[in-house]
């Protein structure tokens, strides 16, 4: 399956603007072969938090519109990150489109960010679920930024049988060097492809990194992107080589659970 992973900058609160940077690039990956494109994290909104209490929007609005039309026309599936809102509730949640138009995944961010100045828990209800869903024969686990830090969420979803981890993210320049080798490590123990867009630009007091990429159950990169440009990357990623490397370091079968 040919995967596009979309590097872009958002404008804050424009929530049109950035609706019309989904279509387009949701365009350039179809041209280019894609059967599915990933977006980062409130590729909607934008990362100003303080923006997302009156930007936030409910299924029916825009956003989804957006991303259900774009699929279904395209015929491709959407895997985007989105400021979800539900009655008085937000969320920061990944949206999952099949190539009909169809909500077939959602996946709201489980670990909030609660540091100053992001304080993400003033803003958002965590979510409280780590699912998988199966796509092209293959099955995936999706997650969002903070949540990379946290090797058991990853882990919970390759014992649920993922050997594909979707990332979308807003991930900040400062720590640059943390989102290289954390998306590389989880690709490598959990010897599962690791498909991480994120965000560059400037929304507030944040500066994002890029470093969008794809790597392979064995660590390696199969394409990435640098801090600043807006860009579609593309590659593969094959059922097959997920089990050649499970099977040539077998590290599930080798776990001593009762001992963690």
């Amino acid at each position: 399956m040919k995967i596009g992973v979309a590097q872009i900058n958002c404008s804050p609160g424009e929530v049109p603007e950035n609706c019309f940077k989904i279509e387009s690039f949701s365009r350039l990956a179809r041209e280019q072969g894609c059967e599915m494109v990933v977006f980062p994290e409130m590729t909607d909104t934008g990362y100003d938090i303080s923006l997302i209490p009156e930007k936030a929007s409910t299924w029916s609005e825009l956003p989804f519109a957006t991303l259900k039309n774009t699929a279904s026309e395209l015929g491709i599936y959407l895997v985007c990150g989105i400021s979800e809102k539900v009655c008085s509730d937000i969320y920061n949640s990944i949206a999952v489109l099949d190539p009909k138009g169809d909500l077939v995944f959602k996946y709201r961010k489980t670990h909030l960010f609660s540091p100053h100045p992001v304080c993400e828990d003033r803003y958002f209800l965590p979510g409280n679920s780590l699912e998988t869903v199966i796509i092209d024969d293959m099955i995936w686990g999706f997650s969002i930024c903070f949540d990379l830090r946290f090797p058991e969420v990853s882990r919970s979803l390759m014992l649920k049988g993922a050997g594909v981890l979707v990332v979308c993210s807003a991930w900040p320049s400062t720590r640059s060097e943390h989102w290289t080798a954390l998306t590389t490590a989880r690709a490598i123990e959990n010897q599962a492809y690791v498909v991480a867009s994120n965000r560059i630009g400037t929304d507030g007091a944040l500066n994002f990194c890029g470093s969008s990429c794809i790597i392979d159950p064995f660590g390696v990169a199969l394409a990435s992107c640098d801090e600043k440009s807006e860009k579609l990357i593309t590659g593969e990623v094959n059922k097959d080589r997920i089990s050649s490397v499970r099977r040539m370091i077998p590290v599930r079968s080798s776990r001593r659970e009762e001992l963690y």
